[in-house]
């Protein structure tokens, strides 16, 4: 049975100091390069720039903010603070004196940007995923928070940084997205506890809601209904758990003039079918290439399907790179499922 690597808790007392002093003991004019995953999403980008603009208004004056491939900010992000600190990954600094990645599990989700962290004198991860490879010199990585952003402003906090409307409305939009609006398992007292610290700032929850949220452009309405009537059941997978998947493919985006990023909203119109567990959505990149994204209701660990492909995620909700056709890829899903079964003890 794959299992996927486990961390028992969250940062210690030890690695919480290393990361502070990390910061503290910049030189001057010290460069900092802020890194997150490819692909970003809510709390990959809110937690880099709300970290970002916090060290800003802590006198930090060197910053950058990057992350690898094409330098596309998706339409529902693009009006967050701090974006002017986000330079293409091929102006990033070439040899920062400071690395933080922000919500990467892996070195392989840095892409080409995983160079910096030899060539700097500390390398800080903040991350909240479960299979967390700690690739740092400094790892932050709490698999009990709901989101990175738990992580950054906690260390921001530790440097003495204060949240302002800026720094709040991103962290704000990382917590979000990552709860689901604050529907996901994940989302504990101390969640909303964090949600009532940024609201107290003055940013308006409703106006940022619909813009994540709520708007998309009509062409990517047709296209998620082209999508969804390809949707498939499967009763019997997942030892009878059942597993529900659809794909898009580039002519899909082409046929309707849409961007990648449209296509993410898409896992959650399969994971509410109420017959299944496990819920996939394979998304075309490349030629024979697919992002795979994972739910599960609880009945089944998709992160170890995920690290036996190659990625990673939690445990409800998980991803990895796919290659051949769509059909081989919901194959290769399908055969990792009875692997990734939980029992009670572990669904406790």
């Amino acid at each position: 049975m794959v299992r996927a690597p486990r961390i028992d808790a969250g940062p210690t007392e030890a690695e919480w100091a290393a990361a502070v002093a990390a910061v503290r003991d910049l030189p001057d004019a010290g460069r900092v390069l802020l890194i997150c995953h490819v692909n970003p999403d809510g709390d990959a980008l809110g937690s880099m720039l709300g970290f970002a603009l916090g060290l800003r208004a802590l006198g930090v004056r060197e910053l950058q903010a990057t992350f690898p491939g094409p330098p596309e900010v998706p339409e529902p992000f693009r009006g967050l603070p701090g974006l002017d600190l986000v330079v293409p990954a091929e102006r990033a600094y070439p040899d920062p004196d400071l690395v933080i990645c922000f919500d990467a599990a892996s070195e392989s989700r840095l892409g080409d940007l995983f160079d910096r962290l030899g060539r700097a004198e500390h390398a800080l991860v903040l991350d909240h995923h479960a299979s967390n490879t700690r690739f740092g010199t400094v790892n932050l990585v709490d698999p009990f928070a709901a989101a990175t952003s738990v992580v950054a402003e906690q260390l921001l906090t530790r440097l003495g940084g204060a949240l302002d409307a800026s720094v709040a409305e991103c962290f704000y939009v990382a917590l979000a997205t990552d709860t689901g609006s604050f529907r996901f398992d994940a989302t504990t007292p101390a969640v909303h506890e964090m949600a009532a610290r940024l609201l107290a700032t003055g940013i308006r929850p409703g106006e940022i809601s619909r813009r994540i949220f709520d708007t998309r452009p009509y062409g990517a309405v047709r296209l998620h209904a082209d999508v969804l009537t390809r949707t498939r059941f499967e009763p019997e997978s997942a030892a009878g758990l059942g597993l529900v998947w659809t794909y898009a493919t580039l002519d899909d985006l082409a046929r309707y003039g849409q961007r990648p990023y449209v296509l993410e909203p898409l896992i959650d119109s399969i994971r509410c079918t109420a017959e299944a567990d496990v819920s996939c959505l394979v998304k075309q990149t490349g030629e024979a290439e697919w992002a795979v994204s994972l739910r599960s209701k609880g009945g089944v660990d998709v992160s170890r399907v995920a690290i036996a492909l190659g990625g990673g995620g939690h445990r409800l909700a998980a991803g990895f790179t796919g290659r051949g056709s769509a059909t081989d890829v919901v194959d290769a899903v399908r055969a990792q499922l009875p692997s990734a079964l939980l029992g009670i003890e572990d669904q406790g």
